[in-house]
Protein backbone atom coordinates (compact mmCIF):
# COMPACT_ATOMS: atom_id res chain seq x y z
CA UNK A 1 0.00 0.00 0.00
CA UNK A 2 0.96 3.40 -1.09
CA UNK A 3 0.24 7.11 1.18
CA UNK A 4 -2.85 7.26 -1.73
CA UNK A 5 -4.34 4.21 -1.13
CA UNK A 6 -3.95 5.22 2.71
CA UNK A 7 -5.62 8.05 2.27
CA UNK A 8 -8.33 7.03 -0.04
CA UNK A 9 -9.23 4.28 2.50
CA UNK A 10 -9.13 7.08 5.74
CA UNK A 11 -11.34 9.15 3.50
CA UNK A 12 -13.50 6.76 2.76
CA UNK A 13 -13.96 5.22 6.74
CA UNK A 14 -14.30 8.81 7.95
CA UNK A 15 -16.65 9.67 5.95
CA UNK A 16 -14.88 12.98 4.93
CA UNK A 17 -15.75 15.41 2.11
CA UNK A 18 -13.05 17.13 0.07
CA UNK A 19 -13.80 20.29 1.66
CA UNK A 20 -13.68 18.43 5.30
CA UNK A 21 -9.93 17.27 4.66
CA UNK A 22 -9.19 20.99 3.44
CA UNK A 23 -10.06 22.05 6.51
CA UNK A 24 -8.35 19.42 8.46
CA UNK A 25 -4.87 20.52 6.62
CA UNK A 26 -5.99 24.27 7.69
CA UNK A 27 -5.70 22.99 11.20
CA UNK A 28 -2.13 22.46 10.84
CA UNK A 29 -1.29 25.02 8.28
CA UNK A 30 -0.74 23.38 5.47
CA UNK A 31 -2.41 24.71 2.72
CA UNK A 32 -4.22 21.97 -0.18
CA UNK A 33 -6.42 23.05 -2.95
CA UNK A 34 -9.68 20.80 -3.93
CA UNK A 35 -7.93 20.58 -7.02
CA UNK A 36 -4.82 19.38 -5.67
CA UNK A 37 -6.57 16.74 -3.53
CA UNK A 38 -8.45 15.71 -6.32
CA UNK A 39 -5.66 14.75 -7.99
CA UNK A 40 -4.38 12.76 -4.96
CA UNK A 41 -7.78 10.77 -5.07
CA UNK A 42 -7.35 9.67 -8.90
CA UNK A 43 -6.75 6.51 -10.32
CA UNK A 44 -2.38 6.24 -10.85
CA UNK A 45 -3.19 5.66 -14.79
CA UNK A 46 -4.98 9.08 -14.99
CA UNK A 47 -3.18 12.19 -16.46
CA UNK A 48 -3.41 14.26 -13.80
CA UNK A 49 -2.48 11.66 -10.88
CA UNK A 50 -0.48 12.89 -8.34
CA UNK A 51 1.52 10.96 -5.92
CA UNK A 52 0.64 11.49 -2.22
CA UNK A 53 4.02 12.32 -0.24
CA UNK A 54 4.72 11.73 3.33
CA UNK A 55 4.23 15.39 4.10
CA UNK A 56 0.96 15.94 3.02
CA UNK A 57 -0.17 12.40 4.60
CA UNK A 58 1.94 13.28 7.83
CA UNK A 59 0.19 16.70 8.21
CA UNK A 60 -3.49 15.31 7.32
CA UNK A 61 -3.23 12.51 10.12
CA UNK A 62 -2.12 15.23 12.23
CA UNK A 63 -4.89 17.64 11.42
CA UNK A 64 -6.71 14.62 12.39
CA UNK A 65 -5.94 13.80 15.81
CA UNK A 66 -6.86 17.63 16.14
CA UNK A 67 -10.16 17.35 14.41
CA UNK A 68 -10.96 14.04 16.16
CA UNK A 69 -10.12 14.75 19.58
CA UNK A 70 -9.08 19.00 19.79
CA UNK A 71 -7.19 20.46 22.01
CA UNK A 72 -6.02 20.55 25.52
CA UNK A 73 -8.00 23.77 25.80
CA UNK A 74 -11.17 22.64 24.02
CA UNK A 75 -10.97 18.94 24.13
CA UNK A 76 -13.75 16.73 21.87
CA UNK A 77 -15.33 13.22 21.97
CA UNK A 78 -13.99 11.50 18.57
CA UNK A 79 -16.96 9.60 18.82
CA UNK A 80 -19.24 12.40 18.37
CA UNK A 81 -17.45 14.34 15.79
CA UNK A 82 -17.65 11.15 14.08
CA UNK A 83 -21.39 10.36 14.33
CA UNK A 84 -21.10 14.40 13.20
CA UNK A 85 -19.90 13.27 9.38
CA UNK A 86 -22.77 10.89 9.16
CA UNK A 87 -25.86 13.02 10.32
CA UNK A 88 -24.57 15.26 7.67
CA UNK A 89 -24.37 12.96 5.22
CA UNK A 90 -27.72 11.47 6.16
CA UNK A 91 -29.13 15.00 6.56
CA UNK A 92 -28.25 16.29 2.65
CA UNK A 93 -29.08 12.80 1.09
CA UNK A 94 -32.55 13.54 2.52
CA UNK A 95 -32.80 16.96 1.51
CA UNK A 96 -31.72 15.86 -1.76
CA UNK A 97 -34.68 13.52 -2.59
CA UNK A 98 -38.24 14.86 -3.38
CA UNK A 99 -41.09 14.49 -0.89
CA UNK A 100 -43.60 12.16 -2.28
CA UNK A 101 -46.96 13.27 -1.66
CA UNK A 102 -49.84 10.87 -2.59
CA UNK A 103 -52.47 12.02 -5.62
CA UNK A 104 -55.89 12.53 -4.80
CA UNK A 105 -58.14 9.87 -6.18
CA UNK A 106 -59.51 10.37 -9.46
CA UNK A 107 -63.81 11.44 -9.55
CA UNK A 108 -65.57 12.19 -12.44
CA UNK A 109 -67.83 14.66 -10.62
CA UNK A 110 -64.67 16.12 -9.73
CA UNK A 111 -63.18 16.56 -12.92
CA UNK A 112 -66.21 18.07 -14.28
CA UNK A 113 -66.71 20.73 -11.60
CA UNK A 114 -62.53 21.73 -12.54
CA UNK A 115 -62.96 21.94 -15.61
CA UNK A 116 -64.01 25.38 -17.16
CA UNK A 117 -64.40 26.63 -20.83
CA UNK A 118 -62.81 29.84 -21.43
CA UNK A 119 -65.17 32.58 -22.87
CA UNK A 120 -63.91 36.16 -23.82
CA UNK A 121 -61.05 36.85 -25.41
CA UNK A 122 -59.89 34.40 -27.99
CA UNK A 123 -57.16 34.62 -30.50
CA UNK A 124 -58.38 34.48 -34.25
CA UNK A 125 -56.18 31.75 -36.25
CA UNK A 126 -54.14 33.51 -38.50
CA UNK A 127 -51.89 30.87 -41.09
CA UNK A 128 -48.64 31.91 -42.00
CA UNK A 129 -48.46 33.08 -45.59
CA UNK A 130 -45.33 33.39 -46.18
CA UNK A 131 -41.37 32.20 -44.28
CA UNK A 132 -39.97 34.94 -42.39
CA UNK A 133 -36.23 35.43 -43.27
CA UNK A 134 -35.21 35.42 -39.58
CA UNK A 135 -35.71 31.60 -38.83
CA UNK A 136 -33.63 29.34 -39.67
CA UNK A 137 -35.23 26.58 -42.48
CA UNK A 138 -36.02 23.82 -41.65
CA UNK A 139 -34.41 20.39 -41.51
CA UNK A 140 -33.47 19.09 -43.67
CA UNK A 141 -34.23 22.09 -46.34
CA UNK A 142 -31.09 24.24 -47.42
CA UNK A 143 -31.17 28.28 -47.19
CA UNK A 144 -32.71 28.87 -50.63
CA UNK A 145 -35.60 27.17 -50.24
CA UNK A 146 -35.49 24.35 -52.15
CA UNK A 147 -35.21 20.54 -51.06
CA UNK A 148 -33.19 20.15 -54.06
CA UNK A 149 -29.20 19.46 -53.42
CA UNK A 150 -26.32 20.57 -55.24
CA UNK A 151 -25.06 18.35 -58.16
CA UNK A 152 -21.49 17.78 -57.66
CA UNK A 153 -19.50 18.02 -60.80
CA UNK A 154 -16.26 16.76 -61.26
CA UNK A 155 -13.49 19.67 -61.78
CA UNK A 156 -11.96 18.24 -64.90
CA UNK A 157 -15.15 18.55 -66.88
CA UNK A 158 -15.47 21.87 -66.23
CA UNK A 159 -12.75 22.38 -68.64
CA UNK A 160 -12.61 21.77 -72.56
CA UNK A 161 -9.64 20.62 -74.10
CA UNK A 162 -8.89 20.87 -77.71
CA UNK A 163 -6.39 18.76 -78.94
CA UNK A 164 -3.85 20.84 -80.69
CA UNK A 165 -6.92 23.06 -82.37
CA UNK A 166 -6.17 26.62 -82.26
Amino acid sequence: MNNNDIFKKLRVALQLRDDQIVEILNLVDFKMSKGELGDIFRAEDHANFMECGDQVLRNFLNGLIIHLRGTKENPKNPREVIKSHKDYQTQTERTDKTIYEPKKPYNKTDSKTQFKPRTGDKKEFKPKTGESSDKKPAFGKNKFGNDKKPVKQNPVEKFKFKAGKK
